[in-house]
């Protein structure tokens, strides 16, 4: 018996092998990411996205039963605000689905509690989507979640109203994300023909979506030659409110594809800004195995020029299990420095006024007192003017202009007033004295 009992002993350090099952398990549940379509649009994209993308888990959010129970069954359904709006929609109310969101704050604590990155997909400009996404994101980010914003914005021809509804939510939601990654709907016209079927141009944008989503989670989970984890994609999320360029380019191996995806990866027609000034920037090259030095080098290289001087880079490469010769790069830029939509008018409209007032000025033969007090009347204007101009303007994205408010401003017009009266007053004093204080 006492050999048997020896033998037992021995055999037990083996059955203690099962750890390294429980280890590789534990691994896979340090990085927890959860996925939340919030609204009809959100819940549309989340419901296309998880069909494609494993590893992350996928929550439909909505106020609309008829809406959820039409998802996807690989996406857990999340109905919130019963009691406010009897099972239907929003209709484009804001506040409404703001209060649905309100009212269950515990209930979305516990979805979103226990995750390491929350990623909120909403289209911007309805009810719901515009008015939730903000409490899911404040919750978010009080539980200590990574938190990125994907966020479509309207067609242009659903009216300035859906426009306005929209940027009104990007404002409220920026300051409770880690970055944000702004589509206008618009933009899938640079792709498609104007004649393409509504549900179809919308499904570009989807397959957009997942094809980058599904890209960046596959850098944070999968073991590269030169890893990425999700400590690194943390720091480059380091933040509040950054603009976010996200984007995942596969092409087939061929003559000159490495310029041609280091183009395409950086020039996505469906984003209105590029990582330009970016001042954070996570890539992954993907390829076969004899992909060489000199083709990682031209990526990077591409890709860092347009990068802020002091941006913190870190990329990664990874071989393709896959049998084809192909290549893939998925960027993910953050702190890019741009504006959403064009600044061609609003500086058209900066700049008329502007001039009528300096023509005015230049008119010869004026006192230098009289000339004074005549630019303290145009910064009296510019004071009126300044806050027409600044609520034409949908969103500036980059964090520094958005810190400059319309008191800001006004204190720099205040500033420029004293100065000129100060001059004012040496012009009042006469000749004699201003040639003596002069020479003193």
């Amino acid at each position: 018996m006492a050999k048997k009992h020896k033998k037992l002993s021995k055999n037990r350090p083996v059955k203690v092998a099962k750890p390294e099952k429980a280890d590789k398990s534990e691994q896979i549940k340090k990085t927890k990411i959860r996925v939340i379509g919030i609204g009809g649009g959100g819940g549309n994209i989340v419901s296309e996205i998880s069909s494609k993308i494993s590893k992350a888990s996928f929550v439909i959010a909505n106020t609309d039963s008829k809406s959820i129970k039409s998802g996807s069954r690989k996406a857990a359904k999340f109905q919130f605000g019963q009691d406010l709006t009897r099972g239907l929609g929003t209709g484009m109310n804001a506040e409404l689905g703001r209060e649905a969101a309100l009212n269950e704050k515990e209930r979305i604590k516990k979805l979103l509690e226990d995750n390491d990155l929350c990623i909120l997909v909403a289209s911007l400009g309805g009810g719901t989507g515009s008015g939730a996404v903000s409490t899911f994101a404040r919750i978010s980010k009080n539980l200590g979640n990574i938190t990125l914003g994907i966020f479509t914005l309207p067609f242009k021809f659903e009216g300035d109203k859906k426009m306005e509804i929209a940027i009104n939510a990007l404002k409220e939601v920026r300051n409770h994300l880690n970055a944000i990654v702004v589509i206008p709907n618009e933009k899938v016209f640079q792709i498609i023909n104007k004649d393409t079927p509504l549900k179809e141009a919308l499904s570009v944008i989807n397959r957009f979506l997942s094809e980058s989503l599904g890209g960046l989670i596959e850098t944070i989970y999968d073991p590269g030659l030169i890893n990425i984890d999700f400590a690194d994609f943390r720091t480059i999320m380091e933040g509040r409110g950054r603009l976010a360029y996200l984007n995942s380019v596969e092409i087939q191996r061929k003559e000159g594809a490495i310029k041609d995806i280091a183009a395409k990866v950086l020039n996505s027609p469906l984003y209105p800004y590029t990582i330009r000034g970016a001042k954070g920037v996570l890539f992954n090259i993907v390829g076969e195995k004899n992909l060489s030095l000199s083709d990682v080098s031209q990526i990077s290289k591409s890709i860092s020029e347009l990068a802020n001087a002091e941006a913190k880079i870190i990329f990664g490469i990874a071989q393709s299990g896959k049998s084809s010769n192909s290549i893939k790069t998925v960027l993910l830029a953050t702190g890019c420095g741009m504006k959403i939509g064009s600044s061609k008018k609003r500086k058209a409209r900066r700049s008329k006024p502007i001039r009528k007032i300096e023509k005015k000025e230049a008119k010869p033969e004026i006192s230098p007192k009289k000339e004074t007090k005549k630019k303290i009347k145009i910064v009296k204007k510019r004071k009126q003017l300044k806050p027409k101009i600044q609520a034409e303007e949908p969103l500036v994205i980059d964090n520094e202009k958005v810190r400059k408010n319309a008191l800001q401003i006004r204190q720099e017009a205040d500033d420029l007033e004293k100065e000129m009266i100060e001059k004012e007053k040496i012009w009042e004093a006469p000749a004699f004295l201003r040639k003596k204080t002069e020479k003193e």
